[in-house]
């Protein structure tokens, strides 16, 4: 046997030793359940005007500081990035939140209205960098 076959087979080992294992079991079942209650979150928050005013607000404050703001969606969440600051739209089983991290520690937590203006939430995020005097 080469090494590709027995990777693949201790691979195969510990999945079975997992797939056994009450504890892995709960655990991933609890994922599963809070995936599936955050799912329609998920889709109201990639489909809505209010992530539409974020992102116009991230690019417009992006050209006025001029610094590149990255935008990605990983998973459900929609993530900015700029520098050591990040924002994170999280989709959770009782709506979304807006993660505030800074040098990756959550600073802040805050509930979000799809029906408010998103652009509000991109200044909040970036607003001592927008109060700076030049």
């Amino acid at each position: 046997m080469g090494f590709l076959d027995n990777l693949e087979t201790d691979l195969k080992n510990l999945e079975k030793q997992e797939e056994r294992n009450p504890e892995a079991q709960k655990r991933r079942n609890a994922e599963r359940a809070s995936a599936l209650a955050a799912a329609p979150w998920a889709e109201k928050l990639k489909k809505s005007a209010y992530t539409q005013d974020v992102l116009a607000g991230a690019a417009r404050i992006s050209h006025q500081i001029r610094s590149r703001i990255q935008v990605a969606w990983l998973g459900t969440a929609l993530k900015l990035e700029l520098n050591e600051r990040r924002l994170e739209l999280r989709p959770t089983a009782n709506g979304i939140v807006a993660v505030f991290l800074r040098d990756g520690k959550e600073e802040a937590i805050a509930p979000v209205d799809l029906n408010a203006n998103g652009s509000e939430l991109v200044r909040d995020w970036l607003k001592d960098i927008l109060e700076k005097p030049e």
